[in-house]
């Protein structure tokens, strides 16, 4: 049975959503259309590439996260080498290599640009800080000037996993009309408003794996410092958009994956918290799968 998939951002709490997908594609269902924010783009992309779900495991099982954490190098480093980059260039890591990692594995697939795929079938959630809008990919494309049909699918996962401070942002265009492009979970951590909105009549289930509580079981905010102050606001602006648009009409057709007490930024994480994670996603979905009445 065809059914449209929504994934959440997560950073690398992201390995759940490869355990969830496992149970999703043990019951039958095939996604027809697909969409992701950061860590969700890039597991919407290998799904859309035709990649099964022990597939995309073993990528993950033979990948060192650490790889993706590409620092610049000057010719004489010096011991503030880091924050001086972050200060010019916006993040800590340059995210080439995460970029170059997807272009290849979707490479194997046969997908490189849009034109690769069917129209509508697979999109991503970025944040244009420079204009202060919400963009979606490729549709939005045009507005700056390009071709979704020439544009690089793995670019625009790099522009929707571009986490603030941490990854340099995408700029589009030049320096007379320069964009920043940042991480999609700054506006929508969660984008299953692209197929399931209000006073339309949907063509087939829409289905999403969301990296936390049920709204209503979400454990409220400790505020004890500047630091947590500074978390509950970052997590309150990521998800306030999409926790206005879940409704008890559209909880019903998420799985909520708990992952408490791992950072998004976590790409130290052993190989054992790693199985773990998509382990705590199988879970989370065959729970759910008990009851879904689609």
């Amino acid at each position: 049975m065809y059914i449209d998939g929504v994934f959440s951002g997560g950073g690398i709490k992201g390995l759940a959503l490869v355990g969830a997908y496992e149970v999703i594609e043990q019951r039958g269902f095939q996604f027809a259309r697909l969409a992701g924010t950061s860590a969700g783009s890039i597991i919407a992309a290998l799904i859309a590439a035709g990649y099964t779900s022990r597939e995309i495991a073993e990528l993950l099982e033979e990948l060192d996260l650490s790889t993706f954490l590409d620092e610049r190098q000057l010719l004489i480093p010096f011991p503030l080498a880091k924050w001086f980059f972050l200060y010019w260039k916006l993040g800590l890591y340059k995210g080439e290599e995460l970029e170059k990692w997807i272009e290849h594995k979707l490479a194997i697939k046969g997908l490189k640009t849009f034109a690769d795929i069917h129209p509508q079938s697979l999109r991503f959630i970025a944040s244009d800080i420079t204009n202060g809008v919400l963009m979606i990919l490729p549709d939005d494309l045009p507005k700056y000037g390009i071709d979704p049909q020439t544009f690089s699918i793995a670019k625009a996962i790099r522009m929707s996993c571009s986490l603030p401070y941490f990854f340099e942002p995408v700029i589009l265009g030049n320096k007379s009309n320069k964009n920043v492009v940042v991480d999609g979970g700054v506006l929508s951590n969660f984008p299953m408003w692209l197929f399931d909105q209000e006073n339309i009549l949907k063509t087939r289930p829409v289905l999403g794996v969301k990296l936390s509580h049920n709204i209503k079981e979400h454990p409220k905010h400790k505020i004890l410092n500047a630091i947590d102050l500074f978390t509950a606001m970052f997590e309150t602006m990521k998800d306030a958009h999409d926790s206005r648009y879940i409704s008890r009409k559209h909880e019903k057709n998420i799985i909520f994956v708990p992952t408490e007490g791992v950072l998004s930024t976590e790409f130290a994480l052993t190989k054992e918290d790693q199985v773990k994670l998509m382990q705590l996603g199988r879970d989370c979905a065959t729970k759910f799968f008990k009851t879904w009445a689609y």
